[in-house]
């Protein structure tokens, strides 16, 4: 069995380990998989270290796409993946998540025939603002195999009309869905151990465990407009007044807030002691810093889930989340860019002392389940 992987942004890469480590240890003799890196995230913080860091097998093909509006970009994407797989002919294109990356696979490979596997299926967010949004949802309803990591997201997919009677051998038209566990949940098990003795991103910088709040702030939804981009920062600002606030920054959003924000604003963002701005962090220094944070406050859509498989309280920076699951939880609050809510929310998660996360996302073996699935199909 051949296939063909997509990967483009960072979240895929370290999504496509487990898979990848799955066919190494038990299928190196029966499935063959050819990784195409469309370049969508193309800083080497980025992107590039994460292969030489958690030993990802490096990309066959990179189309080194770059930047560029949402059309462009997956216009350019679309043309790359196709002529690759008219080359390898493979069996299956596997895609990961709703970046343009899944997208601009998903087109391709279904104008060729060939069978789509989509891991990270059935999420909604019920915003069709967001191009995440119609990206998952268009990947969805051309897929082959259907691979959701919690229970809400197969429900997702039984209401929209997929059927949960059909059989193998599935096809685009007689499509499988699955609830598998959450791929990601595989790598934090597999990849935490490593990062308690390799990384050294605490000592680095000074930290202590339990004794700093981890922040991430990428979407275009916040970094995009100044009043929400200034409502974040001034939020913490005023933790970090009591609490050191980590904030690993986004190229993007180091971009915007010098565009945006004025120059005596941007001055006070720098020079406030208790926020530790650095650059984009490694896989394993994330996994570090989410261990030992606090709280975790953030837009990413990945760090909510695995600040919950660390057990973190999370304050969401969107308005509606994919991950219904934490919510239900009580473990996790949407606040949007709303100053007061984040740090209502904050000061609500800093006094909570009981807790607790219930086990929502699997048992850490989804890339053996859907390997399995796939070769028995």
């Amino acid at each position: 069995m051949k296939v063909v992987t997509i990967i483009g942004a960072r979240p895929q890469i370290i999504k496509a380990a487990a898979i990848s480590r799955e066919i190494a240890n038990n299928y190196v003799d029966r499935i063959k998989e050819i990784i195409v890196h469309t370049g969508q995230h193309y800083d080497s913080n980025m992107s590039e270290v994460f292969f030489t860091e958690l030993n990802i097998p490096r990309p066959d093909y990179n189309l080194n796409v770059g930047s560029g509006s949402h059309g462009v970009q997956t216009a350019r994407m679309i043309e790359g993946i196709e002529e690759i797989v008219l080359k390898e002919q493979p069996d299956y294109v596997l895609l990961y998540g709703d970046t343009n990356s899944t997208l601009a696979g998903a087109t391709a490979a279904s104008k060729l025939n060939i069978p789509i596997v989509h891991i990270e299926a059935g999420l909604r967010s019920f915003n069709r603002r967001m191009p995440e949004e119609i990206n998952r949802i268009v990947c969805d309803h051309l897929s082959t195999f259907l691979f959701s990591p919690t229970r809400t997201g197969y429900d997702n997919l039984v209401r929209e009309g997929f059927s949960e009677e059909n059989e193998k051998t599935f096809t685009p038209d007689n499509p499988g869905i699955f609830h598998c566990g959450d791929i990601m949940y595989d790598n934090s098990l597999h990849f935490a151990q490593m990062a308690s003795s390799r990384s050294t991103i605490l000592e680095d910088h000074n930290l202590v465990s339990d004794a700093f709040v981890l922040a991430t702030i990428h979407r275009d939804h916040n970094t995009d407009h100044e009043e929400s981009l200034t409502a974040i920062f001034k939020a913490l600002m005023e933790i970090a007044k009591e609490r050191k606030v980590v904030l690993p920054l986004h190229p993007r959003t180091k971009n915007k807030l010098q565009e945006l924000a004025d120059e005596d604003f941007c001055k006070k963002v720098i020079e406030h002691e208790g926020l530790l701005l650095i650059p984009p962090v490694s896989f394993l220094d994330m996994i570090a810093l989410e261990k030992n944070a606090k709280m975790v406050i953030t837009d990413s859509g990945g760090v909510q889930k695995e600040a919950y498989f660390f057990n973190k309280p999370c304050v969401i920076l969107r308005p509606e989340t994919e991950w219904i699951e934490i919510l239900e939880t009580g473990m996790a609050k949407l606040v949007s860019a709303n100053y007061d809510k984040i740090l209502e929310t904050y000061n609500t998660f800093a006094a909570d002392k009981k807790v607790k996360f219930p086990s929502i996302f699997g048992k850490g073996r989804a890339a053996e389940f859907i390997c399995a699935k796939l070769f028995s199909n």
